[in-house]
């Protein structure tokens, strides 16, 4: 079985625009600074700072570097690599757990302000937080991690595909940027049949099991690509649409990445 958590840290690592890295670095400082205001403190709260608030704390003074320049050492890398066992000095070890982390902390905080708001909101996948927050503990949870990270990825790829289709020359990019990452040939294989499919967003959307996992692949799709066409703006739009995702929701994960709403 592909190692989606790597691919997602490949996808993300070798895939950003200038705009893209601003926008993880928005959404770091936003979730240092709002650890505690998050599901109103209590267990949740406290299970939320276990996971995100003393790992971010430890790599606090890379935050604001990160804001600048992510991806360089000492951004970034660094700070991801402290999220959910990252790993050791390896950029690569770093955007595994860590992304995925991030984009669970991005939704997470979304949706809870939705709830807070008045609006309905079933029990995520780890109980009182998301798993990707928190680390699974079973092999049932292993495996809804490895789910939703492929989601989130495909998610990815499709919001690509949303301005036209993703060029032969593009794929082999991507791939051999994957390849040096170290990634093996079952995901490189994935990747590029993924890539190479039609978009179609309503066989995507029917693959999504819940509104934690939408908030999710809505979070990371605004990684993905700088949003500057009405293709992907209206791609956005649909997604929205077609998951049920609030738009108090939507609006909060524009927020948190720092980029206004499409």
């Amino acid at each position: 079985m592909a190692n989606f958590a790597d691919l997602l840290g490949s996808v993300i690592q070798n895939n950003l625009g200038p705009s893209g890295q601003q926008r993880i670095g928005n959404a770091l400082q936003d979730l240092q600074a709002s650890l505690g205001q998050l599901s109103g403190g209590g267990a949740a709260g406290a299970g939320m700072g276990g996971v995100l608030g003393s790992l971010l704390g430890a790599a606090g003074n890379s935050l604001a570097g990160a804001s600048q320049n992510p991806l360089q050492a000492g951004g970034l890398g660094a700070v991801l690599g402290s999220l959910v066992g990252g790993g050791g000095q390896s950029v690569k070890g770093a955007l595994s757990g860590g992304a995925l982390a991030m984009i669970a902390g991005v939704a997470y905080k979304a949706l809870m302000n939705a709830n807070q708001g008045g609006g309905a909101q079933a029990p995520f996948s780890g109980g009182n937080l998301p798993l990707g927050l928190l680390p699974p503990q079973t092999p049932a949870e292993e495996q809804v991690v490895e789910q939703k990270t492929q989601l989130i990825i495909k998610g990815m790829m499709n919001i690509a595909k949303s301005d036209g289709e993703i060029s032969g020359g593009e794929i082999q990019r991507i791939l051999g940027k994957a390849q040096e990452s170290g990634l093996g040939s079952e995901e490189q294989a994935w990747m590029m049949a993924e890539m190479s499919k039609p978009l179609n967003l309503d066989a995507f959307v029917a693959e999504i099991p819940n509104q934690e996992v939408a908030a999710e692949i809505y979070a990371a799709s605004l990684l993905a690509v700088e949003v500057d066409t009405d293709e992907e703006r209206e791609y956005l739009r649909q997604f929205a649409d077609k998951t049920e995702l609030q738009p108090s929701v939507v609006q909060m994960i524009h927020q948190t990445l720092g980029m206004p709403a499409v």
